[in-house]
């Protein structure tokens, strides 16, 4: 079977990476637990050039960044969306929020914990030679 592509179809996919990259800088600009995340992911990356992390080391954390990011916008997603349909305070709109806010909670503790594996063996390693 051939696929056709017309000139329009490559217009929207473009339109549709500027509007996500447009979500991501608003994500990073104007969130402050966006910007805790930008420090974190910046640092341990960082660390796993200094370790020299094994393979699986980064694919653990590479999933974990990119969840606890995914969490991070879904969770502003959803506090966007319930803010518009619930300018006043509804307590199930509260809820919602906490349930996301809760996403996010989960996915950073998993990653923590990721980390803590990864990394605390090594920089007992280099403490200790």
């Amino acid at each position: 079977m051939l696929l056709v592509v017309s000139g329009n179809y490559w217009q929207r996919r473009r339109a549709a990476f500027g509007h996500a990259f447009k979500g991501l800088g608003d994500l990073l600009y104007n969130h402050p637990h966006a910007k805790i995340h930008a420090v974190l992911s910046s640092l341990v990356l960082g660390l796993g050039l200094f370790f020299h992390f094994s393979q699986g080391e980064w694919l653990a954390v590479v999933i974990c960044i990119g969840l606890v990011w995914s969490a991070e916008a879904f969770n502003t997603a959803l506090e966007y969306l319930t803010d518009l349909v619930s300018p006043e305070y509804h307590p199930l709109a509260g809820k919602a929020k906490d349930m996301a806010a809760a996403a996010v909670l989960c996915a950073s503790l998993a990653a923590l914990v990721v980390g803590i594996v990864i990394l605390l063996p090594k920089i007992w390693d280099l403490l200790n030679s």
